[in-house]
């Protein structure tokens, strides 16, 4: 048996390492990307089918991503307008991307085609799916900024709103005369109002959020909460400048004797909860335009952990006026009479303001569309 020389191990060592190394760019450089949705039937049966069937058998690295996570709807919106792949983005998940194919469904036929589109991926050593995107479109990194300026912008116009502030002064000016100026009671009064208004909206929020979310609309709530941003924001600036033309966007006055009514019957803290309550809902046409459109961006660029942190942020700086009425009121330090002659006189700046900001807000969404980065 003849003994190899040295040089020829080495070149043998240097050649199984070579191949080892080409396998191991083979095996990674074919992805499977799968987009899934928690909860969801037909997700669960292809997870089950790549999981068995694809992953023991091929070398392919399977990149999930669960629908509801930032970004993810976006990309794969994105992927299945480069693969001009209808059914997915009618239909949404599950979505399978695999060299140059896309697959949408869980039947034994979309597997089968699946499990083919890997073996001609694999000879061809196809590139990631995601090379069909660029960089930016991958990685988006304007979203996020964007996103928490939005809540912030829209939380402060939405808290200066002439509706529910004007219910809350009608309601400490009741207590004020049927408590004999009881600070207590106005105190108590006016936290219980705020309390009840966040806790309402919040929730409906977070409702309102999982819906969208569970209907798979996001990109479509998208882009008409972007279009109702802009005619907010258009109408505000309407209202500013010929409030006296058409309809505004207040407290209507066939509202206002209602509204005294309900009011004047309230003299408690568990009264001034209810009424609360029963107000969120009442002046909900009046006070949801910029909270509508933050829920329908968040449905698209937040996960659902961001966007309860988000709500939670967005509400709290909505009843901020609120509380500070209170104080005001509570304290001494003002009345209701000047506040709402303050409100009356400061309406067309809220107006202008609030014109303009929603403006901004509904071009800048828009703009993200048009640029394809969602």
């Amino acid at each position: 048996m003849t003994r190899l020389q040295p040089q020829k191990w080495f070149m043998i060592a240097l050649l199984s390492s070579v191949m080892s190394v080409v396998d191991a760019c083979a095996c990674f450089g074919i992805e499977l990307l799968f987009f899934h949705e928690t909860g969801c039937p037909h997700c669960a049966k292809i997870d089950d089918f790549l999981t068995k069937r694809i992953a023991p058998h091929y070398r392919v690295e399977i990149r999930k991503y669960e629908i509801h996570e930032a970004g993810n709807a976006a990309l794969m919106t994105r992927l299945a307008t480069s693969c001009a792949s209808e059914e997915i983005l009618m239909q949404g998940t599950p979505a399978i991307f695999v060299g140059d194919s896309a697959f949408h469904g869980s039947n034994r036929a979309i597997q089968r085609k699946i499990e083919q589109a890997v073996r001609i991926a694999i000879r061809a050593n196809a590139p990631s799916p995601l090379t069909r995107l660029t960089e930016s479109h991958a990685q988006n990194s304007l979203t996020p900024a964007l996103t928490l300026s939005a809540v912030i912008s829209a939380a402060a116009v939405d808290a200066i709103n002439p509706c529910a502030c004007a219910v809350l002064v009608l309601l400490l000016g009741t207590i004020l005369l049927a408590s004999k100026r009881n600070r207590r009671k106005v105190l108590g009064a006016g936290f219980a109002f705020t309390a009840a208004c966040y806790l309402a909206y919040f929730l409906m929020g977070v409702g309102l959020f999982k819906a969208i979310q569970i209907a798979g609309i996001q990109r479509l709530i998208y882009c008409v909460v972007s279009v109702l941003a802009i005619f907010i924001g258009l109408w505000n600036l309407k209202d500013a400048i010929r409030r006296d033309r058409w309809f505004h966007l207040e407290v209507p006055k066939s509202w206002q004797p209602t509204l005294k009514k309900l009011t004047s019957n309230i003299t408690s803290v568990p009264g001034a909860l209810f009424i609360g309550l029963l107000i969120s809902l009442f002046l909900l046409p009046c006070t949801s335009g910029p909270y509508i459109v933050i829920i329908g961006m968040l449905s698209s660029l937040a996960t659902r952990f961001q966007a309860f942190w988000l709500l939670l942020l967005y509400n709290a700086i909505f009843v901020l006026p609120f509380i500070l009425i209170t104080l005001g009121v509570g304290f001494g330090f003002t009345t209701t009479a000047r506040i709402e002659m303050w409100r009356q006189k400061q309406l067309p700046k809220f107006h202008y303001i609030t014109g303009i900001i929603m403006f901004a807000l509904g071009l800048s969404m828009l703009a993200l569309v048009f640029a394809g980065e969602l």
